[in-house]
């Protein structure tokens, strides 16, 4: 047997070897698409039905499929809370969309944008767009947004790089905390200097009450063609979880893959943080979550974690108004409550394994 068949017989049983440890489960992946799309058309009723006016479910029906402009009604659930729910439904899946294909990419069970510099990359742009160019269009905001998420995804990547014994996930966490926490500074120094704090008060609390329509009709096609992107790149993306040596002698062109993989989530976290603000720890929790409930193939990965993402969401925006009415608490607030217990409890799992 030569080394190049020797070599191919020991791949192919390092692979069969982690397929059996490590085997997905369709069924209950199909029964997430269905109960959790059925959940979230369900939620999304219920979260345009509530708010600080009282507006019964049929005029909610005739607000949506016979729209009255003269009526104030038809127009707070048109105006306000119709694109309130949908942007958290799209931010909800950009967000564990992009937080699936780190974790994969990297093979780092703590990535997440908020985590590692991309949310306070993107919040960065922001303030330096609310600074120097107000009245930007938001073409322009949502394109700043992904330039900033590079940018803070680059200085942790090359913080982290100095870290003697190499970029492991506690690390590199600790990089992307160190980085968040200077961005996170200068947007405050900008937006102090500039007095521009108002226009970052939404940002910094995070939330989807301002969303309007002309803001999902230019974030839609982005999040849309990188989440197709995402679930077309989802068996490379399985490969490179077995590691790159296995994926490259299959045929996969790892950095090629890790590459398009980078720009998807840089489109993916740009998009929802120009909309939401500083949301954080939805793609740390709903990747976990779905990988335990269907297994590690991403075919079924990243499609679940869009539909749980965007439920996580919006189930946490309509528990903001619910809490304490008529005022809101912050979303990122919400979510936060349920993703620093769950971040610890990897960090400390982590620290057991080095």
């Amino acid at each position: 047997m030569g080394m190049s068949d020797l070599t191919e017989q020991i791949n192919k049983d390092d692979i069969g070897e982690e397929r059996t440890r490590l085997r997905s489960r369709p069924l209950a992946a199909s029964l997430i698409l269905i109960g959790g799309t059925i959940a979230l058309v369900l939620g999304m009723a219920v979260s345009v039905s509530f708010g600080a006016a009282d507006i019964e479910f049929i005029t909610v029906w005739q607000a949506i499929f016979a729209f009255d402009p003269t009526l104030t009604p038809h127009q707070i659930i048109q105006e306000l809370r119709l694109p309130r729910v949908l942007g958290g439904a799209m931010v909800g899946a950009s967000f564990a969309v992009a937080g699936a294909l780190m974790q994969g990419m990297t093979r780092n069970p703590m990535a997440d944008s908020g985590l590692l510099g991309l949310n306070a990359g993107a919040g960065f742009a922001l303030a330096i767009c609310f600074a120097f160019f107000p009245g930007m269009p938001f073409m322009y905001i949502i394109m700043y947004s992904f330039i900033g998420a590079g940018v803070g995804a680059g200085l942790v990547f090359g913080v982290g790089s100095f870290a003697k014994g190499g970029l492991s996930p506690v690390r590199l966490v600790l990089a992307g905390a160190a980085v968040s926490a200077l961005l996170a500074a200068l947007s405050e120094g900008i937006a102090l200097y500039f007095r521009i704090g108002q226009d970052m008060a939404f940002w910094y609390a995070g939330g989807v009450a301002g969303t309007k329509w002309n803001q999902l009709e230019i974030m839609a096609p982005w999040v849309g063609l990188a989440i197709l992107a995402a679930m077309m790149l989802s068996r490379s993306i399985t490969l490179l979880t077995l590691g790159e040596e296995i994926a490259a002698g299959l045929g996969q062109r790892t950095r090629l893959v890790k590459l398009a993989g980078t720009i998807i989530v840089l489109v993916l976290a740009g998009s929802a943080v120009s909309v939401v603000g500083a949301v954080g720890f939805v793609g740390l929790i709903i990747p976990h979550l779905t990988r335990y409930l269907v297994g590690v193939d991403y075919r079924w990965i990243i499609p679940c974690s869009a539909v749980l993402g965007s439920l996580l969401v919006m189930l946490a925006d309509l528990a903001a108004r619910m809490i304490n009415p008529p005022y809101e608490t912050p979303v990122g607030a919400l979510i936060a409550l349920i993703g620093v217990p769950f971040f610890l409890y990897l960090a400390r799992k982590e620290r057991r394994e080095l």
